[in-house]
């Protein structure tokens, strides 16, 4: 499959030296111009959420004002069976996207595989010189660019702010301090002190984080999911709900947290800048004011959150590069993101959109932008996503009492190795 992708990529190329040896010219994106003009159609698939897809498939279709020839199809595909679909649909070539919204983790495993067109040296400098430098480092596979950031996020904690209030505690800076709050807050309210999801194996990385942990060490090859802070980790989840400090569930985490969050059965959440415009929706934020965000509760050695976010990337068996090429171009722009940062309260990866008015006026994204200058990043190797699957089913185990935390961290270790080849 792979060499079926290869080949499809080198005609491609072929095509994109023949025209530009006939002397097309560039568009203001950056996109050459067959015959003076982009044409055709560019597919887009997206991954929002439900409260955003409304507002990126309007921003994308609006590359039609800029590109009247150029047809936009936008197609949104859920975040959870995005990677997989993604790859079934490069390696196959049938029915492949131009454009995809890769979560940051997948961006090199796409590219290791050959999936993804480099993108311009020309527009790659861009990237190196007027994004945030730690948004673009996940765009890259073996020094060369192959994904452009649109959006860069972590995580912090989401509280409501009268229930902390009713409960005469302030917003915890510690998972001791969050177990003291939460239990204010159901001797005063009855209500649960934090939804914290044990679904989802991402809501696992502020814990290793803060005991000191990581997954792996790049840099040494070395699995490190099953150390002594990895433990510690798998402990403190299961010890938050445990004792009472947390409710969780294993299924349809994220509804039943935002459900929980948005109608005032659960005080504090932990959650990133995508989950906002979702959570205004809900009852108990009709006044936007009542919403509060903090730091992630530190661990027993720090607080720690990892860098999250989304990288838009060409399929390299496109057969409308220039104008796919052009589509990221513009979906990137400074424009667009600060758009995004109003609509949506989403973080811009351009350094010079933080400038902006409507960027400076949200209140979100103020707060999560320090946030993010600190959060750690996650190494960009090609397994990335592919860890989170086998520490997802362990997480789930050990959060809900199924398993021990020391097995849980044995058997992700495990399974890491599995996937990482030769790796300690």
């Amino acid at each position: 499959m792979r060499r079926g992708i290869a080949a499809t990529a080198l005609v491609a190329a072929l095509a994109l030296a023949a025209t530009a040896c006939g002397g097309d010219t560039k568009d203001a994106d950056g996109g050459a111009k067959a015959g003076g003009e982009l044409s055709g159609t560019v597919t887009w698939w997206d991954t929002s959420n439900d409260a955003e897809k409304a507002s990126f498939q309007k921003i994308a279709e609006a590359f039609t004002a800029k590109h009247p020839k150029v047809t936009v199809k936008y197609v949104n595909v859920p975040y959870g069976d995005a990677q997989n679909k993604v790859k079934n649909a490069f390696s196959s070539g049938s029915e492949a996207p131009d454009v995809i919204r890769a979560d940051v983790g997948w961006v090199a495993d796409f590219a290791s595989l050959g999936y993804l067109a480099e993108v311009p040296a020309d527009t790659a400098k861009k990237v190196d010189a007027e994004f945030l430098p730690q948004a673009a480092a996940s765009g890259k596979y073996e020094g060369k660019t192959y994904g452009i950031p649109q959006v860069i996020d972590t995580m912090g904690l989401f509280y409501n702010k009268k229930m902390l209030a009713d409960a005469g505690v302030q917003p915890p800076k510690t998972l001791e301090e969050l177990k003291t709050a939460a239990a204010a807050i159901k001797a005063k309210t009855g209500k649960a002190g934090l939804y914290l999801r044990g679904d989802d194996s991402y809501w696992f990385l502020p814990l290793i984080y803060g005991e000191g942990g990581d997954l792996v060490d790049a840099k040494t090859k070395t699995v490190t999911v099953d150390n002594p802070a990895g433990v510690k980790a798998f402990k403190a989840a299961r010890d938050l709900v445990a004792s009472g400090a947390a409710i969780t569930n294993a299924t349809d985490g994220w509804t039943n947290m935002q459900t929980a969050f948005k109608s005032g059965e659960a005080a504090m959440m932990i959650n990133g800048p995508w989950a906002v415009a979702d959570t205004y929706a809900g009852d108990q934020f009709k006044d936007k004011a009542n919403l509060g965000i903090a730091a992630v509760p530190a661990g027993s050695v720090k607080a720690g959150a990892p860098q999250g976010g989304h990288d838009l990337a060409v399929y390299a068996g496109s057969k409308n590069i220039p104008a796919a090429q052009a589509f990221v171009d513009y979906m990137t722009s400074q424009e667009v993101q600060v758009q995004s940062a109003k609509e949506l309260s989403l973080l811009p990866t351009r350094t010079a959109a933080y400038e902006q008015p409507d960027v400076k006026s949200s209140e979100m994204v103020q707060f999560f932008k320090p946030a993010v200058d600190k959060a750690v990043e996650r190494a960009w190797i090609p397994e990335n996503g592919s860890l989170f699957e086998p520490l997802k089913v362990e997480y789930t185990k050990a959060i809900t009492g199924a398993t021990s935390p020391e097995d849980a961290a044995k058997a992700s270790g495990a399974e890491f190795r599995k996937i990482l080849k030769g790796w300690k």
